[in-house]
């Protein structure tokens, strides 16, 4: 009986020690765009170091890939989330950081080729997409808890997935800005 006791105390110690001083929870906006489409986002991070924290977001994936893909059109439209890491190189999580995100993506995209005879070929693709990326951004904190993020991201997008033709990817550039209300 008096393990079990001993054992509840340890656990409760523990988890003040978890949730102790600088700590942070940040829920917020996410919009990041590239050259051919645009990806808004709600995004959530928690610290678990007083210069390290988790984060994750959901979110939809809207583009126009124009003739940048397989064919001469590439439109289209997805659901997925993220899950990264994230580093602030200052203490109290401002100023300067440096992530690692892996999202992952299901589009489906409209596409469009013009075949020999003058003709046009229409069709559409179920992809799935990885998208590991690098990102910096800088922190700052407006006012007690809201934080502005402006971001640069470089990546790649794999698709892994495909049911129809193949469709584009590649490298991407990805220019960021994030808005969340901190709880400390």
């Amino acid at each position: 009986m008096k393990f079990k006791h001993f054992f509840t105390i340890i656990l409760l110690f523990g988890t003040f020690i978890c949730f102790g001083q600088n700590r942070v929870m940040d829920f917020g906006i996410e919009v990041q765009a590239y050259p051919t489409g645009v990806i808004p986002g709600l995004r959530f991070e928690k610290s678990f170091s007083k210069k390290d924290l988790w984060s994750v977001r959901v979110g939809s994936q809207i583009f126009d890939h124009g003739d940048q893909g397989e064919h001469e059109s590439e439109k289209g439209f997805g659901w997925g989330g993220t899950a990264g890491y994230k580093h602030y190189f200052n203490r109290y999580f401002r100023g300067p950081s440096l992530a690692a995100r892996v999202d992952y993506w299901r589009n489906s995209v409209d596409w469009e080729s013009k075949v020999d005879l003058g003709g046009i070929s229409k069709g559409n693709s179920e992809i799935q997409v990885i998208q590991p990326t690098v990102e910096f951004g800088w922190a700052f904190l407006v006012g007690e808890n809201m934080v502005i993020t402006p971001t640069a991201a470089f990546g790649f997008e794999i698709n892994v997935k495909t049911v129809g033709e193949k469709t584009g990817e590649g490298a991407i550039l990805l220019v960021g800005l994030n808005a969340a209300y901190r709880i400390q």
